[in-house]
């Protein structure tokens, strides 16, 4: 018996949401809908700043790159559900499951470091404005987003490896709609205290430092923005603006941090779930719309690409 309970696990069987036979339609074409939506808006976001010459500045930049990410991340994790979906579970081998979550810490990490600098490119822009020529210039915007890219890397990596030498011999039943490391240390016999404290400093590091960062620099902003004479309608906008980025950054450190910045024994697996459905889905849903298609300049941008696609349909 003891023999049997140390055999190690080496494929999982991922429920998902079957616990929910009578809404499987319904979810399977709510989140084929999110999907889809989520990839048209973030690909139609990145086709028109490339295409764009007056839109290759630092804002839109790192606009772009928040849209790869944004595409990558619910990649990951949404088709893993739809999946589930369709047929109602579905193995995954260990390998499988280690690649899912290494590229999910990554893709997290990278949302989290991009969404600090984007702050920062608006501080420099609206509080140091004279400045902003020098600090963002056409080196320093690739060297950011490339050591954003680079911290998440590295940063991914540790917990991954660490996860490979467990042993999962308690279950082989995920109960997530993907392969989420916090579902997956419950299934490990072996013991999760160093992954736990590397989780927390690094959540600690990488998470809330620039958590409050980025909400340090849109105080700043609303200060400054609120100091500005003119029109109250220009102040109410720009306001406005700065409060739905915020909703965002809150909504998904939030859920994130609340999800994985404590010990695995103290939460359901149903509110796990829930929680990862916030950020994983609505950030990259409301990304394009805060960000860009709510922006007049790229509104511009998207009816000078559409004029010019109207043209060449009407010539012979």
């Amino acid at each position: 018996m003891e023999k049997e309970n140390l055999t190690s696990v080496n494929t999982f069987l991922i429920i998902g949401f079957s616990d929910l036979p009578q809404l499987r339609i319904l979810l399977a074409s709510v989140f084929t809908l999110v999907y889809v939506v989520i990839l048209i808006g973030n690909l139609l976001i990145m086709s028109i700043i490339y295409s764009s010459p007056h839109l290759h500045t630092p804002m839109y930049f790192f606009l772009l790159n928040l849209s790869f990410v944004d595409i990558s991340f619910i990649s990951v994790t949404l088709p893993q559900m739809l999946v589930h979906f369709f047929l109602k579970s579905s193995l995954i081998s260990l390998t499988e499951c280690l690649l899912q979550v290494y590229f999910f810490l990554l893709l997290v990490v990278t949302e989290f470091l991009v969404l600090t600098v984007m702050a920062f490119d608006r501080y420099v822009a609206i509080c140091n404005p004279l400045h902003y020529v020098t600090v963002m210039n056409k080196s320093r915007c690739p060297q950011l987003a490339a050591g954003c890219w680079f911290s998440a890397l590295m940063l991914a990596l540790p917990h991954t490896l660490l996860m490979s030498q467990f042993s999962y011999c308690q279950s082989h039943t995920i109960n997530h709609f993907f392969c989420d490391f916090s579902a997956l240390m419950k299934l490990s016999c072996t013991s999760t205290h160093i992954i736990e404290t590397l989780n927390y400093s690094f959540g600690s590091t990488f998470g809330l430092a620039p958590f409050i960062s980025i909400i340090i620099s849109y105080m700043k902003i609303i200060s400054v923005i609120l100091k500005i004479k003119g029109s109250s309608e220009g102040r109410k906008k720009a306001f406005s603006t700065c409060a739905s980025h915020l909703t965002v950054v809150i909504l998904f450190y939030g859920s994130i941090c609340s999800t994985y910045m404590r010990p695995t024994s103290t939460f359901s697996m149903k509110e796990n779930k829930i929680l990862s459905l916030l950020y994983t889905t609505l950030p990259p849903l409301c990304n394009p719309i805060i960000y860009s298609l709510n922006n007049t300049e790229f509104k511009h941008a998207l009816r000078k690409k559409k004029e010019k696609e109207r043209v060449w349909t009407i010539k012979p």
